[in-house]
């Protein structure tokens, strides 16, 4: 192995293992795929390794191919150990560079043990070919015994010293090999586990495609029942053959490609949003899970972003509503047993569950009177709002709002009285917010304006507020004049702040227009913008769009602020 005229070349194992996996032998090729898996495992040899995949086209076509293999020698350990290779390559793979690569990937979803199950009235006992059948268990019992053969192990290899970059004869692999383990000493692979199973590992080569490049997202769209196979995976009580503990690695696997695929950016998210949320089964199969005591936090957190996801559309929010036991659901995770707040020391469940409800509730009536049976639901809000903690405030004050603005008439004066008591705690910290936290308060505080307007005022008077409060409002508006995605609707909610304030005291109209208001309202009106129509944006998309439009609110604020201008000047005559 030392120096001298015929020492053979020192080449890298990477290229070894590329050149055994376009071999003939099917050895050489399992060789190969777990060579390159073990090689993935060690920060020094991962790298190398994925530059030289991605920059040979040939050799990712090979390997990608196999994740269909099913009738050759050794298939079933090539196939696993390619899933788990390109499931490494995944993060950084076009699918475009590999054509049909999705729908090879999507056959893993397939190798579930499921048996395939008919309606009686439809099923023909006739249709399957008996030849064909026959032919299907001699592939399999050839599979079996090829399987069998020995096979040596090549857990433990690195980089080593070889004749030349090709192998000429293929038959000296195993013999090569084993000088290698000779001259290396590598620790062995990892025991094989659930995670390894070929549906999950499909869904981690979807769940990193989908992550990686808005054009592969496209592409999973198109594949042919891809997008029902892993809402198949979200059943508790599934055919599959499975032990417990496989099935909830595949239902994890399930539920983190489908909270990727409806949070993506971009017209193809609508498509993808979309066709998930049409599947029959995928919303009852979302309540089993979050209503399952048994269900850990990952689950129902998973749970929880999807349904926060799919509420941006809709007509999939009234859906969502309809059935009450999401709703439930995400009310308890939201408060805990006691009704005040959720203590678990893995905060994202609480956290997630309560934008899925500010979701639901957002132009939503019927799921506000939904979320207003929940016994002291206002209390609650208000305690969240009084706790100085930003984890809480700014969701229960979005909550807040929506009920005033879609649920009013349903609102007690017990629930009314709540509402005034928050009242301190938001006007002072519109003084400090900025962006979408301000927006999120000033909402508030336009929507108690308009639902209780003495108490309102007296909040103003009697704690020296005014002043301050109306020059936070348009200092606010003059320092928003450019639209921003975080905060598309922060100028119309001042303008209605304005205009409430105003309706029900007309002398508030003198104290605007002492600080300007009417030259910031006249900006508005210079530099409309489309991105005020929405509600809020996932990338350069909007959503939600508001019934009223910015210019009547303009309008009516001007309308306000010079009659009483008027109304001054003639008093004064």
């Amino acid at each position: 192995m030392e120096g001298g005229l015929f020492a053979p070349k020192r080449i890298s194992l990477g290229n070894f293992a590329m050149d055994s996996l376009n071999s003939d032998l099917s050895k050489n090729q399992l060789y190969a795929v777990r060579m390159m898996h073990t090689l993935l495992q060690s920060d020094l040899t991962r790298a190398r390794l994925l530059e030289k995949l991605t920059g040979s086209t040939q050799t990712m076509a090979r390997l990608i191919s196999m994740l269909d293999w099913s009738s050759r020698h050794h298939c079933t350990a090539i196939r696993l150990y390619a899933a788990k290779v390109t499931a490494e390559l995944a993060k950084n793979l076009r699918v475009g560079t590999v054509p049909g690569t999705l729908q090879l990937v999507s056959t893993l979803l397939d190798a579930d043990g499921k048996p395939k199950r008919g309606h009686p009235l439809l099923d023909a006992d006739g249709d399957q070919d008996h030849f064909v059948d026959i032919l299907d268990r001699q592939d399999k019992k050839h599979d079996i015994a090829g399987d069998q053969e020995p096979i040596e192990d090549t857990d433990n290899l690195m980089e080593t010293p070889t004749r030349s970059t090709h192998i000429n004869d293929q038959r000296y692999i195993p013999r090569i090999l084993h000088r290698i383990l000779a001259y290396w000493s590598i620790p062995k692979e990892q025991p094989l586990t659930n995670d390894d199973l070929l549906p999950a590992l499909g869904m981690s080569i979807i769940y990193s495609l989908a992550g990686c490049d808005q054009n592969n997202c496209a592409k999973i769209d198109k594949v042919t029942d891809l997008i029902p196979k892993i809402i198949g995976f979200t059943s508790f009580r599934s055919a599959m053959v499975n032990s417990e503990a496989q099935q909830k690695v595949l239902l994890k696997s399930s539920l983190k490609v489908l909270q990727r695929l409806t949070r993506i950016d971009g017209e193809i998210a609508i498509k993808l949003r979309y066709k998930i949320s049409k599947h029959p089964f995928l919303l009852r199969n979302l309540a089993e899970i979050l209503g399952d005591s048994n269900s850990n936090q990952e689950l129902r957190r998973l749970v929880a972003g999807i349904l926060r996801n799919l509420a941006i559309d809709g007509d999939t929010r009234q859906e969502i509503g309809q059935m009450k036991m999401l709703i439930t659901g995400l009310m308890k995770a939201f408060l805990d047993s006691n009704g005040s707040f959720s203590s678990d020391v893995d905060c994202l469940l609480p956290k997630i569950a309560r934008q899925a409800l500010v979701m639901l509730s957002s132009e939503n009536p019927h799921n506000c009177f939904v979320m207003l049976k929940e016994p002291d639901f206002i209390h609650k809000l208000k305690n969240m709002i009084l706790i100085h903690d930003d984890k809480y405030i700014y969701v229960a004050a979005s909550l807040l709002r929506n009920m005033c603005l879609h649920a009013q008439y349903e609102l007690t004066e017990s629930d009314l009285k709540e509402l005034s008591h928050t009242l301190q705690e938001v006007l002072e910290r519109t003084m400090d917010a900025e962006g979408a936290e301000l927006e999120i308060l000033i909402g508030l505080s336009s929507q108690i304006c308009k639902l209780i307007p003495e108490e309102f005022s007296q909040e103003l008077e009697h704690g020296q507020m005014k002043r301050r409060f109306i020059k936070r409002l348009v200092d606010a508006l003059n320092a928003n004049m450019k639209p921003n995605p975080h905060c598309p609707g922060i100028r119309r909610v001042i303008l209605e702040q304005c205009i409430y304030m105003m309706e029900c005291n007309s002398c508030y109209a003198n104290c605007f227009n002492e600080f300007r208001m009417m030259d910031a309202v006249s900006m508005v009106e210079e530099t409309p913008s489309r991105a005020e129509k929405y509600m809020f944006f996932l990338g350069d998309m909007g959503f939600m769009e508001c019934n009223t439009p910015l210019s009547a609110l303009v309008e009516r604020a001007k309308e306000l602020m010079s009659r009483q201008w008027l109304h001054a000047i003639n008093s004064a005559n």
